[in-house]
């Protein structure tokens, strides 16, 4: 198939197009679990283009036009939903503003600059004949909360996936591996008394005595890419009074898994080692990843892109195939005040994309 190059009449249409509904997005509060009105433009946005889409709930998708089932399937997938925007915004966050090469605006560079750059690849091959794969994109809902009325809860309707494709800010380099993640709390129980009083039962110090463990316990398998399994103590409660000794200590952990762990297995390795009651809030966002001899990865390494792993979780955690994620923007832009991405990532996103996926469609 032939390379778009870059500085095409077509590759500025897709451009043009892209950022026309970036804009539109940002100008539109899409937080999780209100996704309702940015779901609408993405439809008008497969409506203009001609292509026939599908919606449950506020996840949309659609299939591209020569569709094969005796082919394999891969999957573009990237989110519609934002964060609430932070205190320390200047800026109107639902004004898209252009400045100095940057577009403005809360969702810009998490995740719509890579949304809107799959939707205009997808453009690109959507009427293509003879491809090796078929393409299926997502824009879907509730990722920023790990929610399960988005990708999740259409997966199945997608048919079989090889593997996918996850819009991110990276930079347009490879996160073959992700980290997962699993949130715990702990309560740490003690006999209440006076403080004036010996008291060997404290439910405080028990806490301490379990968060010092997550401290200091080094699980023994280390990824070459994701490192050491990371638990960070992030919340503790207890106490009402200062002359009364509690009798419970409630405190999270936060727990990033890598791919030598499942979630269920670190959960248990945990309870082993810790006196406090240990409750999962989910055991669902497991570590992903996809192998280096991927033939997408392959082409995209030959294309000059890096290979890394990402300690941030994504919709990854929940796509049951082999995936990475790969998206124009810069990671820690991500839930910054004044958040922005620059028009040149997306233009060249868009063309890193379709140069890339070439190689192997």
């Amino acid at each position: 198939m032939k390379v778009l190059e870059l500085q095409t009449e077509q590759h500025n249409i897709l451009y043009q197009n892209a950022l026309d509904l970036l804009k539109k997005l940002i100008a539109t509060q899409s937080f999780s679990k209100e996704e309702e009105q940015t779901a609408l433009l993405i439809e008008d946005f497969f409506k203009q283009h001609q292509i026939p889409y599908q919606r449950e709930q506020n996840n949309i998708w659609a299939f591209n036009k020569f569709y094969d089932e005796s082919k394999p399937t891969i999957l573009l997938n990237s989110h519609h939903d934002t964060v609430k925007p932070n205190k320390s915004y200047t800026l109107n966050p639902f004004e898209p503003i252009e400045k100095d090469g940057k577009l403005f605006g809360l969702g810009s560079n998490d995740a719509g600059g890579a949304l809107v750059s799959l939707l205009a690849t997808f453009v690109y091959f959507y009427d293509k004949e003879n491809l090796n794969y078929n393409l299926v994109m997502t824009a879907t809902a509730e990722e920023e909360i790990s929610g399960v009325n988005g990708v999740e809860s259409i997966y199945s309707k997608l048919g079989a996936i090889e593997f996918a494709i996850v819009g991110e800010p990276t930079e347009m380099h490879l996160a073959i591996a992700e980290k997962g993640l699993l949130v715990l709390d702990c309560l740490a129980k003690g006999t209440p008394s006076h403080a004036a009083h010996s008291n060997n039962d404290n439910a405080l110090l028990n806490a301490v005595d379990d968060i010092l463990w997550f401290r200091s316990y080094s699980f023994p398998k280390k990824s070459e890419l994701l490192g050491e399994v990371k638990m960070t103590v992030t919340v503790i409660h207890a106490g009402e009074q200062h002359n009364v000794v509690p009798d419970k200590c409630q405190f999270t952990v936060d727990v990033r898994t890598t791919e030598n762990y499942s979630n269920t297995e670190v959960y248990e390795i945990i309870q082993q080692h810790v006196k406090s009651e240990v409750t999962p809030r989910s055991l669902r966002l497991n570590s992903s990843s996809i192998p280096l001899e991927h033939p997408f990865v392959q082409a995209g390494i030959a294309y000059g892109r890096k290979t890394y792993g990402s300690p941030t979780s994504s919709d990854q955690a929940v796509i049951p195939c082999a995936s990475l994620k790969m998206g124009p923007g810069l990671s820690t832009r991500s839930h910054s005040a004044d958040e922005y991405i620059f028009l040149d990532e997306i233009k060249d996103g868009i063309s890193i994309y379709i140069n890339v996926l070439s190689k192997i469609l």
